[in-house]
């Protein structure tokens, strides 16, 4: 048998394929990480058991458990079923009008006001799945970009008494998403509309913003659970109820998940796909991080695809220290683009280029609904999207680099749900094969306490303008509030663009220019 065949794994009931060839993961690898994968496997069943596991937060890590209640502790699974009850029940008064908008108009959009895990699944599951029979069209408020705000607004004004708001924070504190939605509120209320008509919430039961929501009588509440990590969640509230409005098939989607996850659950590891993404990724990085997975679907649905996945793989495994507290500053990078654009953008430097990446190709292979024409030389443009995506991965491996091929037969609900899990297990397996937490991200915090105190440090530089009449220079500024020179003079800058009071003197060297109060 040709070895290619030995590569190739396919499973009949879920449709789902796995070439590893391009990968060298030749017998003697393979017998060298057996006590290592095993070793993984048998973490990954603590993972479904409800060990705690995310001990730095004293958690379970229980986002498996969305997708087959079956395997969860009891309490837990009760509360999945209960809230998938909820949703599709709103889903449903949502569609047939039984639940109104607070001018009693049937609701037509959804803004989703989310950010990080509370949105890059949803929005990439939205592009992947976007048809003309779409239910209601969903928006994305995903950041505290007030340009990228108004756009969205602009979009919905014509329509905005029609128009739902899901506000999305698992903490009920994540400042991005309470700007977004502040933001939202202020719009509807501009138009004489009252917010809590219009919106609902997810977030963790008794948070701050929970606790505004009930207050203030929002539609609805469903929960977000603290063993589930942001990352991980959209096939919790937080993906399902914005995709089951716009008319997704949610049950086919955790059904698709749940089908890839028996796969993953296998220790017959090249009847295992994650296992051995898992296994691909040791041998590219040697177990210590450095590489870059470069994903690229061929398809357009699928164009997001590397970013969601960014965020699952990089937030995941970019780690300073493993298990046992040493330094590792472990990480696997991901970047991605669509085929055959990539081929008109950086295969030249994964081609030519430094030897420290790999790239999973996404390949679909219904090309369309209906049948499609010739092209050119007898072949139509699917076949020559085929070819180039073949003849990429030719090149690549010609040129040293490793490659795998996932192939789903359409990019449907279910299979999308399948490609999610593979690489949601992978993440988990390769983590132990590299002994670090994968579920707890500390790294993040960093960067919210450091812009929490530069708002201090802004206020303060605006107070000290306000109170004065001096035109001061960022030193100057500086040395009055106690602040280092250069945050102050960043902030000013904004500042001066944005608040109608402040105004910049610009100098010849640009960093002694002065700032005053008008």
């Amino acid at each position: 048998m040709e070895k290619w065949k030995n590569n190739l794994f396919y499973s009949p009931k879920t449709e789902l394929m796995m070439d590893w060839d391009g990968m060298d993961l030749d017998s003697a690898y393979m017998d060298s990480m057996r006590e290592k994968i095993e070793k993984a496997l048998r973490y990954m069943e603590r993972v479904d058991a409800g060990d705690i596991i995310n001990v730095d937060e004293g958690r379970m890590v229980g986002h498996y458990w969305l997708r087959n209640p079956d395997i969860a502790p009891a309490a837990e699974a009760k509360e999945i079923r209960d809230c998938l009850s909820k949703i599709k029940s709103f889903v449903s008064d949502v569609h047939s009008g039984k639940i109104l908008s607070g001018t009693g108009k049937v609701f037509k959009n959804v803004i989703v006001a989310g950010i990080g895990g509370s949105s890059l699944g949803p929005v990439f599951v939205d592009k992947a799945l976007t048809t003309p029979e779409d239910k209601m069209k969903l928006y994305f408020l995903d950041n505290t970009d007030p340009d990228g705000m108004d756009k969205v607004f602009a979009a919905v004004e014509s329509e905005l008494d029609q128009t739902l708001t899901v506000v999305i924070s698992k903490s009920g504190g994540t400042i991005e998403t309470r700007n977004c939605m502040e933001e939202a509120k202020s719009f509807y209320e501009s138009h004489g509309l009252s917010f809590p008509k219009f919106a609902a919430v997810i977030t963790g039961e008794g948070s701050k913003l929970y606790n505004i929501a009930k207050s203030e009588g929002w539609l609805e509440f469903f929960p977000m659970w603290d063993w589930v990590g942001g990352r991980t969640s959209v096939m919790s509230a937080v993906g399902l109820l914005p995709l089951g409005l716009k008319g997704i098939d949610i049950d086919a989607f955790l059904r698709g998940a749940a089908d890839c996850d028996m796969l993953n659950r296998s220790h017959n590891v090249t009847e295992n796909p994650a296992a051995v993404m898992a296994l691909s990724w040791y041998k590219c990085s040697g177990g210590v991080g450095g590489e870059t997975m470069v994903v690229l679907p061929y398809k357009d649905s699928l164009d997001l695809f590397a970013k969601y996945l960014q965020q699952l793989t990089m937030e995941s495994l970019g780690k300073e220290f493993d298990l046992d507290g040493n330094k590792v500053n472990q990480g696997l990078a991901v970047l991605g683009n669509k085929g055959t654009s990539d081929q008109h953008s950086y295969v030249q430097q994964l081609v030519a280029g430094p030897m420290n990446v790999f790239v999973v190709f996404v390949q679909v292979l219904k090309d369309r609904a209906g049948a499609s024409g010739i092209v050119g030389e007898d072949s139509t443009s699917g076949d020559y999207l085929n070819a180039f995506m073949l003849g990429t991965k030719k090149a690549l491996e010609s040129h040293g680099k490793h490659t795998m091929t996932l192939t789903v037969p359409e990019v449907t609900a279910y299979h999308v749900g399948q490609l999610i899990a593979v690489f949601e297990r992978a993440v988990g397996i390769y983590a132990s094969l590299i002994n670090i937490n994968a579920y707890h991200q500390p790294a993040v915090e960093f960067g919210k306490k450091a812009a929490g105190g530069l708002i201090q440090v802004k206020n303060a530089s605006l107070e000290a303008l306000r109170a004065g009449g001096d035109a001061l220079t960022a030193e100057e500024l500086a040395a009055r509030i106690g602040a280092e020179s250069e945050d102050v003079f960043r902030l000013m800058l904004h500042s001066a663009s944005n608040c109608p009071d402040i105004s910049m003197e610009l100098s010849e060297n640009i960093a002694d220019s002065r700032f005053f109060a008008k």
